[in-house]
């Protein structure tokens, strides 16, 4: 019988030093909504999500934001001829791809932000490059206004052409990663690989989250 208690107390002790699961960090703007629940008045948070979207994806494919429903996501902005940081942020978001390759709640979305060029048989040859096939790395085509829009109000990204850089256009190489309610949940610089580890590390996290 004492051996039995001291087992119970073990479990015990153990269940409440055991630590939390870790809990990523929701950005964005959000704002607090009354609502009934069980007759009573309640407040409830409600954070800012991605909007919906459609966009030409590399297989001249018109695709929209219902393709990611129900999975995470890591978006970035790149163009294809980008001289600067677009190899190096691609080489590391490879190795995401390759961690998750035909995982059916993770897939990734590439932005071009040179919306004169990158029309969609380039970037099915720029994705060809890369190795991808299949339907797990969309890279897609818009207006500069709906691309730029997106990428500034919403991903918190900074975009826009530029005649004197190098390549015509300046953007962040952040790589961000929204979750299954299309909300913010981490940014990383995709031209560092330690930063590329921590990604890959939160999505294991936001992938055991309901």
């Amino acid at each position: 019988m004492k051996q039995l208690i001291c087992l119970c107390m073990a479990i015990t002790i153990f269940a409440a030093c055991k630590p939390k699961q870790a809990k990523l960090p929701i950005y964005g703007s959000r704002e607090a909504v009354e609502k009934i629940v069980g007759g009573k008045t309640v407040t409830d948070t409600v954070y800012k999500t991605i909007p919906a979207f459609r966009f030409l994806n590399q297989d001249s494919t018109m695709i929209d934001n219902h393709l990611f429903d129900g999975k995470i996501y890591v978006a970035d902005f790149f163009f294809t001829s980008c001289p600067s940081i677009c190899p190096i942020m691609h080489r590391n978001l490879l190795k995401v791809y390759e961690k998750y390759k035909d995982n059916k709640n993770v897939m990734l979305l590439s932005h071009s932000i040179d919306f004169k060029y990158d029309v969609p048989h380039v970037l099915k040859a720029y994705a060809t490059r890369l190795g991808i096939s299949g339907q797990q790395w969309q890279f897609v085509h818009g207006s500069k206004e709906e691309i730029y829009g997106l990428a500034q109000r919403d991903y918190l990204v900074s975009v826009s052409a530029d005649a004197k850089a190098p390549g015509g256009y300046v953007h962040q190489g952040y790589l961000v990663l929204v979750d299954k309610q299309k909300r913010v949940r981490g940014a990383y610089d995709g031209t560092k690989e330690e930063q590329t580890e921590q990604l890959m590390k939160d999505m294991d996290i936001l992938l055991q989250e309901e």
